[in-house]
């Protein structure tokens, strides 16, 4: 039976224009790690971006529900999420119930983002097992059958080979309707692309080694085709799937010389071959055509890391001299 998957208000309004959402952490150094993200949500909702997220590394970095939730009762229109919650980290009822309590503490502004886990050394850190990508990738399923069930109107029971509830629950359900929109992060053709499909809302990959190393424009459209074979074989609409680009790290500034500068505060030691690949650094004029090659490629909402949230430089920068410049390309 196809699957169909009903659209999202959130999906909607940011398919009517190429939206931005912006992802960030305390930095180690930070004395005030707590403030600072909080005070990055509401800079980013002055700003204008469309959603702010907390990455979801409690092993080393800020707790993501925590912080959203202070960041919720201080704004009032950005959508909130992380981007994403790794599976592994909470169970699925806890998960579900976690969202789903931020949404009504926000009015209905949450974004539910999950991926499977790619930090081998944060799982030891937490006393998780780190199972092969394939478990993973099962569990990442299991887990989404049970969100969506628990956030149902009965009693939701599931005994599966990675996760169990009985008659789990979660009162009341989320404010949005008919549920929270859902991001799935990855790039992998045979099977989370699949997942993408017949699941999410929206789909997250990019550069990076943990959201599917796709650098160019000829691999984003590679990606965007077989997702839409993925959705052609189960009936469900390509085009109800938002189709968003990770960005690992953008460090801005106004000139070379300063955005270099920034770059050598966080990296003393230099860069490794990987993080060349990926990490975004220059002035506004030098990074505009990145953004614009990933929208002319087919991408239709970008979430953009700025690892430091102290750093609002590049927050202001990115909405105010990159942001405007990016244009939705011209259907052919």
């Amino acid at each position: 039976m196809a699957s169909q998957l009903p659209m999202f208000s959130w999906v909607e309004t940011r398919r009517a224009r190429l939206g931005f959402g912006v992802q960030t952490f305390a930095w180690g150094d930070d004395p005030a790690p707590g403030a600072s993200v909080i005070r990055a949500g509401q800079l980013a909702e002055e700003l204008g971006f469309d959603d702010f997220f907390v990455g979801d590394h409690p092993g080393y970095q800020s707790e993501p529900w925590l912080h959203l939730t202070a960041v919720a009762m201080t704004t009032e229109r950005i959508g909130l999420g992380s981007v994403v919650n790794c599976v592994y980290h909470r169970h699925p009822v806890m998960l579900a119930r976690l969202a789903a309590d931020l949404d009504h503490v926000s009015g209905g502004r949450v974004v539910l983002g999950l991926g499977i886990g790619w930090n081998g050394a944060e799982f030891a850190q937490l006393g998780i097992a780190f199972p092969p990508v394939p478990a993973r990738q099962e569990a990442l399923e299991e887990a989404i059958q049970i969100v969506r069930g628990v956030w149902g109107p009965q009693p939701f029971t599931f005994h599966g080979k990675h996760w169990q509830t009985e008659r789990g629950q979660v009162a009341p359900p989320p404010r949005q309707r008919p549920s929270i929109p859902l991001l799935i992060a990855g790039a992998g053709e045979k099977t989370t692309l699949r997942q993408v499909a017949r699941y999410a809302d929206v789909c997250n990959f990019g550069s990076g080694r943990n959201v599917g190393r796709v650098r160019d424009s000829a691999g984003i459209q590679h990606k965007l085709a077989v997702l839409r074979r993925h959705c052609e074989e189960i009936g469900r609409p390509y085009d109800a799937i938002l189709r968003s680009h990770f960005t690992t790290w953008l460090i801005l500034a106004e000139t070379d010389a300063a955005a270099r500068a920034k770059l050598d505060r966080y990296y003393p030691s230099g860069l490794t071959d990987e993080q060349r690949l990926t990490r975004i650094v220059g002035t506004p004029d030098r990074i505009v055509p990145y953004f614009q090659t990933l929208a002319d490629a087919g991408i239709q909402y970008f979430v953009v890391q700025i690892m430091d949230a102290r750093d609002e430089e590049t927050f202001r920068l990115l909405a105010r001299e990159v942001r405007p410049q990016i244009k939705r390309p011209q259907p052919s």
